[in-house]
């Protein structure tokens, strides 16, 4: 620890509803089974805004270091951690750590773990310079990968994989991206290309059709212009009779009542994305009859983490997006309210 400094500055929140503020806090040292980060870079992801606002049905930390998407530098650990060396490049998740000994840990379902500590939510993040991981989950990064732009991958993109892996669709069949603009739906089109998949890109605004057509969509359907989304859908592959599977990435709820209706006989909807308070409703009969699954997604285990990763490594991967400073992380949240970002925000925590 003798080069670690004793301070740091980071990100807080002290009150649900922010607002942050961007202050010097004290480093912590690492126990026996954790390793101490050394923040480079940390996406903004739109889990910790919800984390601000504390309108999940989750209670979060307080005061709270959000931030769940970091990439840094190992510069500590305790004295169980044997298998993560000082100086090595990892990634630090949503699933801070878990059990490992529960009947899910077992199964490699460690997300559904009842003591699973979540980054960012109920222990603090990596919206700082210096952040403490168990270094079971943190996830192993090749030093060639530069830590900015795979810091995303850290939760859009694990995430994402792990909801097209769980659709079923198959290579050469159609999925739809809904929320494509956004920071998971840019990555879940390009991991679906990647994995032999024909998206369709739904969302609004010319900027993110642009840029979905540049990540591979071969259709994009604005919802705000649309007459008929459902028809507009169907009306976008080739047979008209919808795609394959749906994957949810909105952040409101609407998209949710209708994909159910799109979606192809024998198909699966998959939701991703969770905007507070909404429910989903599906009409009963339609579904039985065409023999539609609905399912939910959480985050990717720590295989699903190595797969996905190793999609970026091999260049498949690019996360559009755009670094500020640490310092400018309260602009970011204004933005994401707006609706105003394609891609994802990334923070530099030199800055």
């Amino acid at each position: 620890m003798a080069q670690v400094p004793k301070r740091q500055m980071a990100q807080i929140i002290y009150n649900v509803g922010g607002p942050v503020k961007y202050e010097e806090i004290d480093v912590q040292e690492p126990a026996a089974d954790e390793v101490l980060v050394n923040i480079k870079f940390s996406g903004v992801c739109h889990t910790d805004l919800h984390a601000v606002n504390g309108d999940w049905p989750l209670p979060t930390k307080l005061p709270l270091v959000g931030g769940h998407e970091g990439a840094g530098v190992v510069v500590a650990r305790g004295e169980l951690v044997k298998d993560v060396e000082i100086g090595d490049h990892v990634g630090v998740k949503w699933i801070n750590g878990s059990c490992l000994s529960c009947d899910f840990c077992q199964r490699s379902d460690e997300p559904l773990c009842s003591k699973a500590l979540l980054s960012g939510y109920t222990v603090d993040g990596s919206f700082q310079q210096y952040c403490i991981a168990k270094a079971a989950h943190v996830a192993r990064l090749h030093k060639d990968i530069p830590l900015d732009a795979v810091s995303p991958v850290l939760c859009a993109g694990i995430t994402v994989y792990k909801g097209l892996k769980e659709s079923g669709a198959r290579p050469g069949q159609t999925v739809a991206i809904v929320g494509a603009g956004g920071g998971l739906g840019s990555l879940a089109q390009q991991y679906a290309r990647a994995m032999g998949l024909k998206t369709i890109a739904i969302d609004t605004g010319d900027a993110k059709a642009a840029m979905c057509k540049e990540l591979g969509s071969y259709a994009f359907v604005d919802f705000a212009k649309s007459k008929d989304v459902v028809k507009d859908v169907q009306a976008a592959t080739p047979d008209g009779l919808g795609p394959h599977a749906v994957i949810l990435v909105a952040v409101n709820e609407k998209p949710f009542q209708q994909a159910a209706e799109y979606v192809r006989p024998r198909g699966t909807v998959v939701c991703i994305g969770l905007p507070a308070g909404a429910y989903l409703r599906a009409p009963v009969f339609d579904s039985v009859i065409r023999m539609i699954t609905i399912k939910g997604s959480y985050v990717g285990n720590r295989h699903d983490t190595s797969e996905a990763l190793e999609f970026y490594r091999q260049g498949l991967i690019k996360a559009p997006y755009k670094v500020v400073g640490l310092s400018e992380l309260q602009m970011v949240y204004d933005k994401m309210v707006a609706g105003d970002i394609a891609g994802r925000y990334v923070l530099d925590t030199s800055r």
